[in-house]
């Protein structure tokens, strides 16, 4: 499958140009055009498409930027291209900040919907050498385990203990479960504050608070969780299961810190 990530959007200083870039996954392949913010419309990024691919297009473009997604949708629906909305473009962005310092606008987080919400929550870990083992031959409902955030992928020890949430959602875990998966989980990270909490990363910017608290037990392992993750280059799970009697599990998705 030929799969290209591609941002389209005004350039820094110069409200007046917009500019195209594209790229594959290992940058072997890059391209790039400017256009006067008069002419930045769906067909112009069509014909560049169209110029860049040189007769061969591509099956799939990623694109990270909220701004960018609908006119490259657009683009690409006239050109009978899937547009996957990721922020899963990691030679893209590095390209971008080889130009100039990347900041994306991100809302202040809200709370997750109080009717999808569980019983119980808790931090734990799994050996890197489990993470793939215990899951991937269960029956799980919701299963999100990309090839390249496996643990042999990113050259992880299989005794590494790799940190997650485990949520226990009772009668509310298929419910939390489907709306995680429509969310798109990307990471979860603590924030210490008045109270601390754990912040889910989803979307392409979206951002949700998955539990606030004050107990300072809760807390040191939170901070745990944190340097865990620093040691597993940022790999992490999520895991929803109806309760903790280990039979059963609903949604399982790796997720990794950008």
């Amino acid at each position: 499958m030929r799969i290209w990530q591609a941002d389209f959007y005004r350039r820094p200083q110069a409200d007046a140009f917009w500019q195209l870039l594209i790229c594959d996954a290992t940058r072997s392949f890059e391209y790039q055009a400017s256009c006067l913010q008069s002419e930045a419309n769906s067909s112009w990024v069509a014909s560049q498409i169209k110029l860049a691919a040189g007769g061969q297009l591509p099956d799939k473009i990623q694109v990270f930027r909220p701004q960018s997604l609908s006119l490259i949708e657009a683009a690409g629906r006239n050109l009978g291209i899937n547009v996957e909305a990721t922020r899963r473009t990691f030679a893209l962005k590095q390209w971008l900040q080889e130009e100039y310092p990347l900041a994306l606008d991100k809302p202040p987080p809200t709370p997750l919907p109080e009717n999808l919400w569980g019983e119980k929550w808790r931090f734990a870990t799994l050996s890197a050498a489990d993470v793939e083992e215990a899951f991937s031959d269960r029956p799980i409902p919701i299963l999100n385990m990309p090839e390249y955030l496996k643990p042999i992928n990113l050259g992880l020890a299989s005794t590494l203990p790799v940190p997650g949430v485990v949520i226990y959602g009772g009668r509310q875990s298929m419910r939390l479960a489907r709306w995680l998966e429509q969310a798109s989980p990307v990471s979860l990270s603590y924030i210490a504050g008045a109270p601390d909490g754990l912040i889910l990363e989803a979307g392409l910017v979206d951002r949700f608070i998955v539990a606030t608290f004050a107990d300072r037990e809760v807390a040191a392992s939170a901070q745990n969780f944190e340097q865990r993750k620093q040691q597993s280059k940022g790999l992490h799970f999520l895991l929803v299961q109806p309760d903790d009697s280990g039979m059963t599990y609903t949604g399982f998705w790796l997720l990794q810190t950008e």
